[in-house]
């Protein structure tokens, strides 16, 4: 393979549609990977414990995230405002994104082992705390919705249908594809049944107003929700 073969390939890799969708998710999952690392390791007794950990990385992946959402901001032409001006479905976006809140926090049940709490009362520094919270807040609420509704319902939903899945159109019905992206949903968040549940939400929500950003205005009010009910209450175990 010569020079120029290569970076046609490599030209090719960078323009594919799927790129923009899966790269700002894949950031953020890697960081996850990387904390559950230094944890077992940590467990191990091979590197010191830290306790603030999950505090110490969230603001660096959201940021990482974040950025590669404005790197390809102009490839995402299914995100477009107007949608929110169909009332009817801003409506239904809300009380979807509250519904999933509400089951989110009655099915905390979990499997395996608990995870580690996301807990700024750890922090010693009062500015610290208040700083980490409104970042969690901040993060979960405006780029995790924008990321996630990317990859699973602009990309995954569709591509389990037809791998050239900017081909199929948005709301497009299929018992694999809903059934699977729901379940992988799950899979993804420390609360599996709740995960599940809010996916089939989420995928749902996509079919009746085929609009990715209603998805990700019920998301954000999901996890606003919750991040004001994980303060209020003190509730960590949620974050």
């Amino acid at each position: 393979m010569n020079g120029g073969e290569l970076t046609g390939i490599k030209a090719a890799w960078y323009r594919s549609a799927w790129m923009p969708r899966v790269a700002p998710f894949a950031i953020f999952m890697a960081f996850i990977g990387v904390q559950e690392l230094l944890e077992f390791f940590a467990g191990c007794g091979t590197i010191p414990t830290c306790d603030s950990l999950p505090m110490d990385l969230y603001p660096v992946k959201a940021l990482a995230a974040g950025a590669a959402l404005l790197f390809y901001a102009s490839s995402y032409s299914e995100l477009r405002l107007g949608d929110l001006s169909k009332v009817p479905h801003s409506i239904v976006s809300i009380c979807t994104g509250l519904f999933v809140f509400v089951l989110w926090i009655n099915l905390d049940f979990h499997f395996g082992a608990e995870p580690k709490a996301f807990d700024p009362t750890l922090l010693k520094s009062g500015l610290a705390v208040w700083a980490t919270i409104g970042f969690r807040l901040l993060g979960s609420a405006l780029i995790v919705p924008v990321m996630e509704e990317l990859f699973w319902r602009s990309f995954l939903i569709r591509y389990l249908v037809n791998k050239d899945f900017a081909a199929v159109p948005a709301g497009l019905f299929t018992w694999p594809s809903f059934l699977i992206c729901s379940v992988l949903f799950g899979l993804e968040h420390h609360l599996i049944l709740a995960g599940i549940v809010a996916g089939a939400a989420y995928n749902l929500l996509f079919y009746h107003t085929k609009s990715v950003t209603q998805c990700i205005l019920s998301h954000a009010i999901t996890n606003l929700a919750l991040g004001v009910y994980v303060v209020c209450a003190g509730q960590w175990g949620f974050w």
